[in-house]
């Protein structure tokens, strides 16, 4: 049995008769009737009376016309699906994201995919550096839209930088520093620390290691926190300032004061983070494509790890 058999029997069920079920289907009406008798032998019942003022369904042709009709549907839809998921416009996307130094261009990327492709289900997963990447290589993410890895998180890797934040000082209003228009490294090693928790945020560290080792020092941490909110609580309180990039300002806000690193070239490098050997579906794809748009123009070249 076939699904031109099925398709036969519903077109000559349909209109029960022979000679237009024929010309709809545009086969030769002989061929026609043979394929339906075909499909009778083979199920082992007559689906149709045959008489000379026309064809009228049997009881047992009439229950087979409705499952044949669901069949048919179903087959219809998963040829659809199968078509639409080809096209980007179905399934289901895991996307890793770092809350705070995606806040600018994720939230746009989201709703422009979303009026793009209704019919593909999107799932965030909010995570530390070290677990996007784990989840990047275990396959529970597809992409993931992060920091730039260290060399050693991004071994499997490939990323694709799509912006780049300048660091600053972050301070409490009145603290001394924000008397000064910039401040340079060696002025911020003086002050105490907060900073993002090793555990969860390693790449904050080899950021700052980024920082304050070319000028042979070492920041006095007085605060790990386990979050943005935590550290901005912390730097209000006045445990400390912190070295972060300009996209993390927008966090903050208004509650904190901001001055430039004057003698640092340091930046957060943001981007899209894959499998170097993942299979990204066409759905992963054209979220790609809307993010590298909604971050134009794009800074820095895609980069192999």
């Amino acid at each position: 049995m076939e699904l031109r058999h099925l398709r036969y029997f519903v077109a000559v069920a349909e209109v029960l008769n022979f000679t237009k079920a024929a010309a709809h289907l545009r086969v030769a009406q002989p061929s026609l009737s043979r394929q339906v008798q075909d499909l009778e032998d083979e199920i082992g019942v007559d689906l149709l009376k045959r008489s000379p003022r026309g064809v009228t369904l049997t009881a047992e042709g009439k229950l087979f016309l409705a499952e044949t009709m669901e069949t048919l549907k179903r087959v219809d839809d998963s040829v659809e699906k199968v078509r639409a998921l080809a096209r980007g416009e179905y399934g289901e996307l895991h996307i890793g994201y770092a809350p705070s130094p995606t806040v600018e261009i994720l939230p746009p990327a989201l709703a422009a995919f979303r009026y793009a492709a209704p019919g593909v289900k999107v799932i965030l997963h909010d995570l530390p550096g070290d677990q996007l990447c784990a989840g990047l290589r275990s396959g529970l993410l597809e992409i993931a839209f992060m920091i730039q890895p260290s060399a050693e998180s991004a071994v499997g890797l490939h990323f694709e930088e799509l912006k780049r934040y300048p660091f600053c000082v972050a301070m409490k209003p009145g603290h001394p520093l924000s008397k000064l228009k910039s401040v340079t490294v060696e002025r911020v090693a003086m002050e105490p620390l907060v900073a993002l928790c090793r555990l969860g945020y390693s790449e904050h560290f080899r950021i700052l290691d980024g920082i304050f080792f070319p000028f042979q020092l070492r920041p006095k941490i007085a605060a790990e926190c386990d979050g943005v909110s935590s550290l901005i609580t912390e730097i209000e309180v006045g445990r400390g300032v912190a070295v972060i990039s300009e996209i993390l300002q927008r966090a903050a806000g208004k509650r904190l004061v901001y001055r430039r690193l004057s003698n640092s070239d340091g930046a957060h490098s943001i981007g899209i983070a894959r499998a170097t050997k993942g299979d990204v579906t066409p759905a992963g794809e054209k979220f790609c494509e809307i993010m590298r748009k909604v971050s134009t123009p794009a800074a820095g070249k895609a980069k192999k790890k």
